[in-house]
């Protein structure tokens, strides 16, 4: 930090209590200075020399004719004047020519409190106002950190400081350097990635384009609205820096920003609310200025606040719905996250549609796994709703999809049966993984009908696996699969079957699978001799009732197990086998 020192005389400025200032000196005091509730007990002399403004004062209380009682001392009373009585400390300080420091921290008072003195070159050359403005100039103002101190205490001295033009000063100061090449960057700065240890030794790498952004975080919203408007007029500082800018600030400063935060006590809500608001506004306008990851935070800390105003937030988030991580909206309550993928079905474009549909299908499954742990607040109406908007979405498996199904129905095991078949249409069998379909045969929480579709596929799986690997010595075709209208029964027909038919299944699907790990050349004869018979029994009770009334169904929803081969070509090869 720079400084400068004034004067050559030892201090000698005493205290008598909290109240009391005086000059210890073999000269009696003859004037007293009261600043708010301090006073000062001075000479006449020294205070005259420098400052005009004392010199009035001190003339206009000697001639006051007024005084009824001869006083020793002439009497000031000062009640306002700019850094109080601590720049005014300074000021008679200098008047004495006593060794005083000026730095960062205290020099607008100086500099306001000797303007309010009038201590200027016409009343003696070498005067305060000048000494500090050369201090100014030639030091304060070409330091990166101590312009950023000196613009912060602007603040408690303003209007002065803004007609002294010191605020302004301070803030293109920062901005010039904030906007200067990076290469040319050579003054100190605090940046979490400055230094990197290699080898045990401190190398320093490239300067980042943001090196700058977490030196202003200590500054209050109002100047730092200030910095980044100046910043941004000069047109060399791209949008995403200010968006890096942006998001430092708010993690420093806004509570509830990050789930650290959240449980931070907060007594004055309005305050932290128009610092939200603020935030909200220096956004640039560019999508891409900032992470989706800190649109989301905002979100949920201006949630966190009571902030009134959200739509336009919500509105960014949204759009931008895919980009987010589950760990973003988990803070969201359902509603909010359905208008939230409301918006996003509204404003995605065809450029990537599909994989950001992908991401949104993805990442509504997860939050709706780990939302239905709160049976309270995630309702049937509520989790179909949600569900059902990206029913459509691509999904390279509906291995979440069954995760948040069977979540919700572990926590809300009061629904009936046709809630239940009504949440699973929005599973397909087809899509599920070997492990999922492991699960789901066991699963007592699902829908026999969607239990039984579940062995049908990964039979058919199973099969189809094991015939590719024996196909080329047995040279047999593939295994006949059910076509779609014959693998779903109604509810009562499949309610009907009885556990050892769903045993047989469950040991045909484990025989099949111990036989793909045996010899590959006998893998299909082995299953035509032990597992065949068994499943042409079980599911021709399952086709029987149909083929007596005529009627050929289709499953509805998608959890149906739909076409896995063309139907014109396995119809026929079905029926005659059949």
């Amino acid at each position: 930090m720079k400084f400068m020192k004034l004067g050559s005389k030892p201090d000698s400025f005493q205290s008598e209590g909290d109240n009391v200032r005086y000059v210890s000196s073999d000269l009696a005091t003859d004037v007293i200075v009261t600043i708010g509730d301090v006073k000062f007990y001075l000479h006449k002399f020294p205070l005259l020399s420098k400052s005009a403004r004392l010199q009035k004062l001190i003339a206009a209380t000697s001639s006051n004719e007024d005084n009824e009682i001869h006083q020793e001392e002439d009497e000031i009373v000062i009640p306002e004047i700019p850094g109080g009585a601590a720049s005014f400390e300074i000021c008679a300080k200098f008047c004495y020519g006593m060794t005083v420091t000026l730095n960062a921290y205290n020099v607008v008072a100086a500099r306001c409190a000797a303007e309010f003195l009038e201590m200027h070159e016409t009343v003696e050359k070498g005067n305060l106002v000048y000494k500090i403005e050369v201090f100014l100039n030639s030091s304060i103002l070409q330091s990166w950190k101590d312009s950023i101190i000196t613009l912060q205490t602007t603040r408690a001295l303003s209007p002065h400081a803004e007609e002294l033009k010191l605020t302004g000063r301070c803030l293109e100061s920062i901005a010039s350097r904030a906007c200067i090449d990076t290469s040319r960057v050579e003054w100190s700065y605090t940046y979490s990635k400055k230094k990197n240890l290699d080898n045990g030794l401190r190398r320093p790498q490239a300067v980042p384009r943001g090196w700058w952004v977490e030196d202003l975080c200590d500054l209050h919203i109002d100047l730092y609205k200030r910095v980044i408007a100046t910043i941004e007029s000069r047109g060399k500082v791209s949008a995403d820096v200010i968006g890096e800018a942006l998001h430092a600030y708010a993690t420093k400063r806004v509570p509830g920003f990050s789930k650290s935060s959240s449980s931070v006590q907060i007594t004055d809500y309005a305050k932290y609310r128009a610092l939200v608001g603020s935030i909200i506004e220096m956004i640039p306008e560019e999508k891409r200025s900032v992470s989706s990851s800190f649109l989301t935070k905002l979100l949920r800390a201006s949630i966190f606040l009571g902030c009134d105003e959200e739509t336009g937030l919500i509105n960014r988030v949204g759009e931008r719905l895919d980009e987010a991580s589950l760990s973003d909206v988990m803070l969201y309550d359902v509603d909010l996250m359905l208008n939230l993928v409301e918006v996003f079905l509204k404003s995605r474009s065809e450029e990537d549609d599909v994989t950001r549909k992908a991401s949104v299908a993805k990442l509504v499954d997860g939050y709706l796994a780990e939302r239905s742990r709160d049976s309270d607040k995630l309702t049937l109406q509520k989790f179909l709703a949600i569900a059902e908007m990206v029913s459509g979405f691509p999904r390279q498996s509906h291995d979440g999809v069954y995760r948040a199904i069977d979540m919700f129905l572990k926590e809300h095991p009061e629904i009936n049966k046709s809630e239940k078949k009504r949440i699973c249409r929005l599973m397909d069998c087809r899509k599920l993984s070997v492990e999922a379909c492991a699960h789901a045969v066991q699963n007592e929480r699902l829908p026999m009908r969607v239990v039984v579709q579940v062995l049908f596929f990964e039979q058919a799986r199973a099969n189809n696996n094991n015939n590719n690997n024996g196909s080329s010595s047995t040279g047999n075709s593939t295994p006949e699969i059910i076509p779609a209208s014959r693998s779903t029964n109604t509810e009562d027909e499949t309610e009907s079957w009885d556990t050892e038919d769903i045993k047989t299944l469950r040991g045909e699907l484990a025989s099949l699978r111990l036989a793909k790990n045996q010899q590959q050349e006998n893998i299909k004869g082995k299953l035509v001799k032990g597992g065949g018979l068994g499943v042409s029994r079980v599911f021709s009770k399952l086709w029987s009732g149909k083929e007596r009334s005529g009627e050929m169904m289709s499953s509805s929803g998608t959890s149906s197990p739909g076409s896995i081969n063309d139907d014109s070509k396995s119809s026929s090869s079905t029926n005659k086998k059949h």
